[in-house]
């Protein structure tokens, strides 16, 4: 992939605005009946781009997405939450509302792009995350604006490029999620690439039934049975021996702890499902983590809001932490797993992106990434 321009290549910005395009997309939580931001490290990712814009005498503003509402405006997904914390970590700079809110910005609309960047000298890319979406926001400035890509874009796509294709080994990579469908070809790409691939969450169960266990009423893709069967046979797949689940019909997530769980040695029977790792799964998979050079993880190993069933995630990334590997946590679902764990610091580099850096690894590019190279002022 040829280099990005950044910043520095904007030449003089003394007296002009610039566009900044964040992913914001940060979790919210009532307090005392406000809306107020419970997880800022996005925000916080953005500010030393920012200060450094703001040093160079630009005038800045943000524009973000949050949640999905839709096309429609719709106060609970109005930005002011994010206004409040980033004038708090940043003050001077203006955040525009929820891109969302205009029907044009998913729709990719020349249109709702150009409307957005009247006004301004300059495009900064600031938004890792929603570069595999070719959204509005990400793809027409860099038509109308000279377009850059910020600090931690570029930061973002060489750690996880370099570490993707020139790893200390073993390279061992550690998928998990809901979906197999959404995962299958990164899977199958790091099985390519990785010495071992570590499978987990609810995509395990896909994995399962492709060697004839039983997986009562767990998650399946029954679609993908065949193709998981395909990529056990490359050797490199490490899927769970055992499960922790519940029965069928049972409440969990964050606000429910009233049920105790089961533990499964390798078959689920109908009326139940699984929702974790097992004992024995989190011992192997432990040892596979000691072993590694470099450690690329993307996705948790079970529903880890649950106290519940968060053993299984909370023990991958404690083993990551005890490692000496080179460790990358590609975002999403995992970010927000050791930001709950209070984890945050015991990791290499945790990418601000979850389908993001799974799409950069498996494609090698991003369409943000196009649009700015393509930039007709770079």
């Amino acid at each position: 992939m040829l280099p990005l321009p950044g910043i520095d290549d904007l030449g003089d910005i003394e007296g002009k605005r610039v566009l900044v395009r964040v992913d914001f997309n940060t979790p919210l939580v009532e307090v005392a009946g406000e809306l107020t931001v419970s997880d800022d490290f996005r925000i916080r990712s953005a500010v030393v781009l920012f200060n450094e814009l703001q040093s160079r005498g630009a005038q800045v503003v943000a524009c973000t997405h949050l949640g999905r509402p839709n096309g429609r405006i719709n106060t609970e997904y109005s930005v002011e939450p994010l206004r409040r914390r980033l004038n708090e970590l940043c003050p001077g700079v203006t955040l525009l509302e929820n891109l969302r809110f205009d029907l044009g910005e998913e729709a990719n609309s020349l249109e709702f792009g150009q409307r957005l960047c009247e006004g301004f000298d300059a495009f900064v890319n600031e938004a890792f995350g929603v570069s595999h979406r070719q959204h509005s926001s990400i793809m027409v400035p860099p038509k109308l604006l000279p377009s850059v890509a910020g600090p931690n874009m570029l930061l973002e796509v060489s750690t996880l490029l370099g570490v993707f294709n020139e790893p200390q080994r073993p390279l061992v990579a550690i998928v998990g999620g809901a979906k197999v469908h959404d995962k299958l070809a990164i899977t199958k790409k790091l099985s390519e690439k990785a010495d071992r691939v570590l499978v987990g969450g609810g995509m395990a169960f896909t994995f399962w039934r492709a060697l004839g266990r039983s997986i009562g009423d767990s998650l399946v893709d029954d679609d993908q049975v065949e193709a998981c069967r395909a990529l056990l046979e490359s050797g490199k797949i490490v899927i769970p021996d055992d499960a922790l689940g519940l029965r069928t019909g049972s409440s969990f997530g964050a606000e429910h702890n009233d049920e105790e769980v089961i533990a499964f040695d390798g078959e689920i029977p109908d009326g139940f499902l699984g929702l974790d790792i097992g004992v024995q799964t989190r011992h192997n998979f432990a040892q596979e983590i000691g072993a590694a050079g470099t450690i690329l993880w993307n996705g948790p190993m079970g529903v880890f809001e649950d106290n519940r069933l968060s053993c299984g995630t909370r023990s991958i990334a404690e083993a990551i932490a005890a490692s000496t590997a080179t460790s990358i946590i590609g975002g999403g679902d995992s970010a927000a797993a050791v930001a709950a764990f209070g984890m945050m610091d015991s990791f290499d580099f945790i990418s601000t992106g979850g389908g993001a850096s799974l799409e950069l690894m498996e494609l090698g590019d991003l369409p943000g990434l196009r649009a700015i190279r393509e930039c007709a002022w770079n």
